[in-house]
Order: C-alpha cells, then sequence, then structure tokens
C-alpha cells in the first residue's frame, strides 16, 4: 500500500462515524494526500513541505490496478487547484467550492459527497502552497517573497509528486485557481514552460494551459473598480467616493515609485475603507454581508483523525488566511504588482487559457477581467487586438433560453462571464462553472448564440427571424 493514501477520513469533527474510499464493497476513488519534501534554499539541512490532496477521475475504476487502464489514466486531464489569499488554503476550494466533498455550516462539521465535483472527468489535486498555508510548512519558519521562488519551490513540489505516482505523469496538465492565484497560476506554469525546455521530452510535465477565476491579477486597476462598482451600487455616496478616489491616487504614486511595501498598506486600507463605508458589505459579493461561511473546517482540518487519515504530522497546524499573517507579509512586494504580462507569455507560448469571473465580486471580477485582456491584446499590435474586439460574445443559454454565462473566444483565449455569482465562482454556480471547466478542457461547445447577429434585420424585416 501507498504510504499516501487515502483510506478513509472522519464523517465529522468528533470522527463518530467514517468515509471509507477503500473497502471493496465502497471504493468509489483513488485518493492520496501528504507532504512533499523540499531542501531549503536559505538554511541547510532543512526542509520546506508543501501538502497535496489527489482525487482521481470518477472515469476511471479504482477496483481496477494501475497497470490495466494506464491508457485512460493518462489521457485524463489533471488539474491543479490552487486558492489565493495570499494565505488561503486549498482545502477551501475542495470543501466549500469544487472538491469532491463538502461541509456542513454546522458545529459538527458533517462530511458529504457533492454532485459537481471537478473530478468527475479529470484528476484534481489541491495544493497549499506556499508554505505557511494550510497544512503547508517549513522546518525553519521561511517562507517565499516573490512567485519566481514560489513557482521554482512548487515545480520542484510537483516532481517529487510525479516521482510517487508516475502514473499520472502524461497526463495533460492544467493550472487552475482563483483570486490571488491569478498571479500564482501563470507564473507557476511559465516556471513549468521553462523547466520543460531543459529536459529531454520524456521527462516533461504535458503542460497544456491553465484556467483562472476572479483572478488578483492587475491592482491597480481592480482598486479604481472596486471604488466604481461600490458607487455604482449604492454603497457609498459622492463625497465619500470623492475622498477614497484622493486616496487612490496616494495609493498611485507609491506604486510608480516602485514603494511596494507602502502601497499595498494603501491599498488594503483603501479596500477596507470602502467596505467600512457601505456598511462593511462583503466585497467578494455585493449581494452579502459575510463571506462564505467556513462553518467547522478549522476544527475539522485540526482534530486528530483527520491529520492521520491525511498522514499530516500531529504538530503542524493547518491555517488559513486571506491577505493577511506572514504568508501576505513575505509577498508584499508582490501583492500590488502588475502581473498581467504573464499572460501574454502564457498565450505566446501556445497555452490554453481561460478566464472566468462572477459578477457581483468586487474585488476582482468581470470589469477587471475585460480591461486586463483588452489592453494585452491592444499591446500585441491593431490587428490583434481589433480581432479580439470582434470576436463574437456568445450568450451561452440554458434549455429555457436564460444566459448560463457569456463567452468570448479567440485562438487559445477564451473569456467567460457567469451571472449571479460572487467571487468563488465554484460555490456559488457549482453546475455551471463545472459544466463550463469541461466544455473548455474537452473543447465542448458552448450552445448559445450570438445576440448582435440575432438581432440584425434579415428579408427586409425589422427583427430576428425564426429559422
Amino acid at each position: 500500500m501507498l504510504d499516501d493514501l487515502v483510506a478513509s477520513i472522519p464523517a465529522n469533527v468528533l470522527n463518530t462515524q467514517r468515509i471509507d474510499f477503500s473497502t471493496a464493497d465502497t471504493k468509489k476513488v483513488r485518493s492520496y494526500a501528504g507532504h512533499v519534501h523540499i531542501d531549503s534554499t536559505e538554511h541547510p539541512n532543512t526542509r520546506d513541505h508543501l501538502f497535496y490532496w489527489f482525487f482521481e477521475s470518477q472515469t476511471c475504476n479504482p477496483n481496477v490496478a494501475v497497470p490495466d487502464q494506464q491508457e485512460l489514466i493518462s489521457r485524463t486531464p489533471l488539474l491543479i487547484w490552487l486558492n489565493g489569499g495570499p494565505g488561503a488554503s486549498s482545502l477551501l476550494g475542495l470543501f466549500l467550492e469544487n472538491g469532491p466533498l463538502s461541509i456542513e455550516d454546522d458545529a459538527a462539521g458533517t462530511i458529504s459527497a457533492t454532485a459537481d465535483s471537478w473530478n468527475q472527468e479529470a484528476h484534481v489535486i489541491y495544493w497549499d502552497q506556499p508554505i505557511g498555508t494550510g497544512y503547508s510548512y517549513s522546518d525553519t519558519d521561511e517562507y517565499v517573497h516573490s512567485e519566481s521562488a514560489l513557482s521554482e519551490m512548487f515545480w520542484k513540489g510537483l516532481q517529487q509528486f510525479f516521482s510517487l505516482h508516475p502514473e499520472y505523469a502524461r497526463c495533460p496538465l492544467y493550472v487552475c485557481g482563483e483570486s490571488y492565484a491569478g498571479k500564482y497560476v501563470p507564473a507557476i506554469a511559465l516556471e513549468i514552460d521553462k523547466r520543460n525546455g531543459q529536459l529531454p521530452s520524456e521527462q516533461r510535465i504535458n503542460l497544456k494551459g491553465i484556467a483562472v477565476g476572479n483572478g488578483w491579477i492587475k491592482p491597480e486597476l481592480s482598486l479604481r473598480i472596486l471604488i466604481d462598482y461600490a458607487y455604482t451600487t449604492g454603497f457609498i455616496g459622492i463625497a465619500q467616493k470623492d475622498g477614497l478616489d484622493e486616496s487612490y491616487a496616494e495609493f498611485q504614486d507609491a506604486l510608480e515609485k516602485q514603494e511596494m511595501e507602502k502601497a499595498t498598506d494603501l491599498g488594503n486600507a483603501l479596500v477596507t475603507a470602502t467596505g467600512m463605508y457601505g456598511g462593511h458589505f462583503d466585497v467578494y459579493d455585493v449581494r452579502r454581508w459575510d463571506d462564505l461561511p467556513m462553518g467547522a473546517l478549522n476544527a475539522y482540518l485540526n482534530s486528530e483523525g483527520v491529520k492521520n487519515s491525511l498522514h499530516v504530522p500531529a504538530n503542524v497546524t493547518w491555517q488559513s488566511a486571506d491577505d493577511s499573517g506572514p504568508v501576505a507579509k513575505a509577498l508584499v512586494q508582490d501583492n500590488m504588482a502588475d502581473g498581467s504580462w504573464r499572460y501574454t507569455d502564457v498565450m505566446d507560448k501556445g497555452y490554453k487559457s481561460l478566464l472566468y469571473t462572477g459578477n457581483f465580486d468586487t474585488a476582482c471580477g468581470y470589469r477587471s477581467t475585460e480591461e486586463i485582456l483588452d489592453d494585452l491584446m491592444k499591446q500585441r499590435g491593431d490587428h490583434e487586438h481589433a480581432q479580439w474586439r470582434d470576436a463574437p460574445r456568445l450568450i451561452w443559454t440554458q434549455a429555457q433560453g436564460n444566459p448560463k454565462g457569456f463567452v468570448r473566444s479567440r485562438g487559445n483565449l477564451t473569456q467567460v462571464s457567469l451571472p449571479d455569482s460572487g467571487h468563488q465562482v465554484p460555490a456559488f454556480q457549482p453546475h455551471i462553472c463545472r459544466e463550463m471547466l469541461y466544455n473548455w478542457l474537452f473543447d465542448r461547445p458552448f450552445p448559445g448564440y450570438d445576440p448582435q447577429q440575432s438581432a440584425k434585420p434579415r428579408n427586409g424585416s425589422s427583427g430576428p427571424q425564426e429559422e
């Protein structure tokens, strides 16, 4: 038996029942969890430890030996999922967004299977990174200070995972994440691409693309839009907006002078003030006053039974933060920096890219993604910019005709806006979000129509015609 096999997990905080993955009559999926161990670059003879939790695709049969279905395993996409923060554990994504398990918002922390897990047709691996996030830790309490250090460490960790599980080493790989992972994801993809160029073909990672939801990519733009969104939706008044605009100008000045620690402090203060003026609305979803509840997740993941099941040392504490604490402090030079240029590099190298957004997110929602992509295309020249602007923006529809989303694609870039969703799209629209992902992964169509074409008069009529 492999040392990182997850045979079962507690079904609640008190561990009075268990969810069994591995008995002959109930086994549903292969799952592995544990740490990879990376030599510290700063402290000799010490290590950093990155935690992962892997779920095999449900298209594979866990009762059939790997060699007997290797071809199926190898052609199935492998998705990496990363939450942001900085400091947010990716197990938030697992239990609250797109994983095969969910936790109830009650004291018992009851665990149950979910219907819209991303591992129905793909392998998914959740990584706590950088170190200091979730179950990931360092022997010396060191932290990463840049995207380059973070990406190098992650690449080393991924190599170790594939050494433990070579059966997944040839899978088409997609790096996915949300929020601050809008910086992590393209940086990691570019690191993989760089390392692939230094290796013989048989040792290369089969990187195919990236997917980012509500990405924190260009903070200077996102903060300006935050103020506008709060004003448009009535959470702040005109005098308050004027004051915030003055604070924003001070933030911009620090950013232009590359005073990144000051810019981070001013940017965070701007978010806090905007929320305070609006009665502390949830910046991740203007329809709410509180972020998604974690329920008993902290108690569950710090329980002895869970740690034993996931091969986590008893002295390791699961922790998760959103842009606060030591992980965020270490990345202070990166926090407000513009990371949009990495997306151009990823697309120029031929990798598929999906950027999707929920429309009620004020922190890093649709408009910032829209303007970032428009600017990136403008930088590629007038022709590319015109082609992107002219690409049809399809209304992706449900059976009864209501929109599921709005989809624009050109070349290897796809952009999707999803209505009735906040920051964590897989939590608000789990079924639609999974369908969107699979359409993109497997080149399936987005059924719908181009409203601009439908509105054009035909046969002398003043309106659309039925076919």
